[in-house]
């Protein structure tokens, strides 16, 4: 019998300290208030982006549309490689989910024309950070390795000419104007708008290759509009590049590139062509234009 009751008081007393746990757990919510620093920080995340996949990047631009960018691909005769350059070549990737592309290489009797697209879209793994915040650090670090040049008052460089009116009998306007560009002039690589003098004397590549059909040659400054320079018409933002490159002993190389993006996916759109033509400068509106439209296509079929 003694045993019997030391079973008994050996189960009150286990009842008595579970329900003593149990009260200390209540719902009233005083324990989980005791740090109101850490309340709700955990538990909101960060918007997810809009895209979960890409697009498949070979198939992403249509035959008219690199017709108009490689010209030289209607001059394949041969059939296969012919279609094979309308398809392009994709870019290696080990995630197709997060990054895709695809480059096309098209040479003809007037220059060899380059294209390329890079799809990206970025995830944060961050919960504090959203996907859209995230594409938007990357977007910004390729405008900034970009280097666009800084947009200034289009007033401004009229107002140069001031100290001119003042020295009198020192010099006229134009002996000023003519040894502007030896001093700023760079022989390599210039931006499309890196004519160095603001007062439209022609300098840089441009200039230098004065190639009498070309649309750069003595056309003095790239007009404002086909400077680098940031689109508000894109995506949720976007900005072009335009960049004339010395190819050695050989023709100048233009480079447009066009960086766009659109929630949490960054689109990349390059677009290259070196003339066969010593001498020769690809047109910079023509090369911007074309581009432009790709860009607006690929946009249009992201939905944004």
């Amino acid at each position: 019998m003694q045993r019997k009751a030391y079973v008994t008081g050996t189960a009150a007393l286990l009842a008595a300290l579970l329900a003593g746990c149990t009260s200390g757990s209540g719902g009233d919510g005083a324990t989980d208030n005791a740090n109101p620093g850490d309340a709700g920080t955990s538990t909101v995340a960060a918007q997810p982006g809009k895209y979960r996949t890409l697009p498949e990047p070979c198939g992403a631009v249509g035959h008219d549309t690199l017709d108009s960018l490689l010209p030289g691909i209607q001059q394949i005769t041969d059939p296969v490689q012919r279609d094979q350059a309308y398809r392009g070549e994709a870019t290696l990737t080990y995630d197709t989910e997060r990054k895709v592309g695809c480059h096309w290489k098209v040479e003809s009797a007037d220059a060899t024309d380059r294209l390329s697209i890079d799809f990206e879209r970025v995830v944060s793994y961050d919960n504090t950070v959203s996907d859209d915040d995230q594409a938007q650090k990357l977007f910004l670090e390729k405008q900034t390795a970009a280097d666009l040049p800084v947009v200034s008052s289009s007033s401004a460089p009229p107002a140069t000419p001031a100290p001119t009116a003042s020295s009198k009998g020192s010099g006229s306007p134009d002996d000023a104007a003519s040894a502007s560009p030896a001093s700023g002039s760079s022989p390599q690589s210039s931006k499309s708008s890196a004519s160095s003098d603001p007062s439209g004397s022609p300098s840089g590549s441009a200039a230098s290759s004065g190639a009498p059909g070309s649309p750069d040659a003595g056309s003095g400054a790239t007009p404002a509009d086909l400077q680098p320079r940031t689109l508000s018409d894109l995506g949720d933002e976007a900005y072009l590049d335009d960049e004339l490159n010395a190819a050695g002993s050989t023709a100048e190389q233009r480079t447009v590139t066009v960086v766009f993006r659109t929630s949490n996916v960054v689109v990349t759109l390059q677009y290259e062509e070196q003339p066969t033509a010593t001498g020769a400068v690809p047109d910079s509106k023509e090369m911007q234009d074309r581009a432009g439209n790709l860009a607006s296509q690929l946009a249009d079929a992201l939905g944004g």
